[in-house]
Formats: structure tokens, sequence, C-alpha cells
């Protein structure tokens, strides 16, 4: 994540908004109050419906239909055009877990929050792609240790790990094939893995 997060708080006007997000290069700014709790999130699609009704009068179905939007067009602060509650995720979260935030909310961007709620920064996108460019020595050291060793003490045959580019490939034979797809869960679930091929056996 990123820790020099950029934030607002519910007063801020909607041309420092703006201009704060076109400083810094991001679509969402959290919105704060008190001792930095994060109490919403105000993004470019909050802002947009100013520029969409600006010379516009709508009908009465798109009235009932867009409250909201009409409701974010005339709004003048933060605390009038921010979404609530934040979609927020905790510091010990994993990249899988705020990965997944993401794609169910369609974010871009998730405010990382301690148990009280107090920003202690900002994850993106960009921030969950950075994990795959873990070196393969890297993810192969990794997986040896904290898998392959811990699963398969005494195998058959030497157990062996190679990445390419983040696929990892597993090779030899083990004296108990029943952890075999606990293996394959568990090296996907490595950061930085892109794909597994296992072609670990029993023997």
């Amino acid at each position: 994540m990123t820790r020099a997060a950029v934030a607002v708080g519910r007063t801020a006007l909607f041309k420092d908004i703006v201009a704060r997000m076109e400083q810094w290069n991001v679509s969402a700014l959290p919105v704060l109050e008190g001792d930095g709790r994060v109490v919403g999130v105000v993004s470019e699609a909050d802002l947009l419906p100013k520029e969409e009704f600006r010379d516009s009068d709508p009908d009465r179905l798109t009235q009932r239909r867009r409250l909201d939007d009409l409701a974010r067009a005339g709004g003048l602060t933060a605390g009038d055009l921010m979404s609530t509650p934040a979609v927020t995720v905790h510091a010990d979260a994993t990249l899988a877990e705020a990965a997944r935030i993401m794609a169910l909310k369609r974010v871009k961007r998730l405010p990382v929050v301690t148990a009280e709620g107090v920003l202690e920064g900002v994850v993106s996108r960009g921030d969950l792609l950075k994990v795959f460019l873990r070196e393969d020595r890297e993810l192969a050291d990794e997986i040896r240790r904290e898998v392959l060793d811990v699963l398969f003490p005494a195998p058959v045959e030497p157990v062996h790990v190679v990445v390419v580019d983040g696929v990892v490939t597993l090779t030899g034979k083990v004296t108990d094939g029943t952890p075999i797809p606990l293996a394959v869960r568990m090296v996907r679930g490595v950061e930085g893995v892109v794909g597994v091929d296992c072609h670990l056996t029993e023997g």
C-alpha cells in the first residue's frame, strides 16, 4: 500500500477535490473526520454527475432512477459528494482479499484502515499487480521453504520446484500423495505466482 495517502475532510470544496485528484494523479480520495477516521470516499464517478446534469433537465423517470446522482450534481463539498460507508480493508488483509473486495465492489482504490477505522494508507490495483514482479528465484525459495519442506519432509525422490516467469513446475515422487492437492493450492496462493504445473507422483 501507499502510506502517504492523500485525503480530504468533509468540508473540502468541489474544485479543491478535483485539483487534488489532478495533482496526485488519483481517481478517488478518502474522506476523513475527527482523528483521521474514514467516513467515505469521493471518486471521479461521484464528481461526474455535476457535469452530466449541468445543462439538462432530467425527466421524472430519470429523477426516480438516479436520485443519488442528482443529489451529487448539486453537491458542493466532499460530505455532499462522497460514497458512504467507505469500502475499506484492514492492514492485515492479504493481497488476495484486497483484490476480491476491489472486484466485488468495483473500486480501483481501497483505503487501508486500523481496527478503529483510522486511515493508514491506500492500496490500488497497481499495488496488487506489483507482486507479480517478484523474482522467480525468490518465489522458488519461498515455495520450497513454506510448502514443500513442510508437506513432504521425506520424499521418495527429491521434490524439485522450477519457476519461469512466475509459472511454477513441481516434479518428484513422494511417499504419501494425499497432500499433493493441498500443495498445489498453497503454491497457487503464494503472492506472485502466475500458475502451477504439478507433476508430483506417489511412490
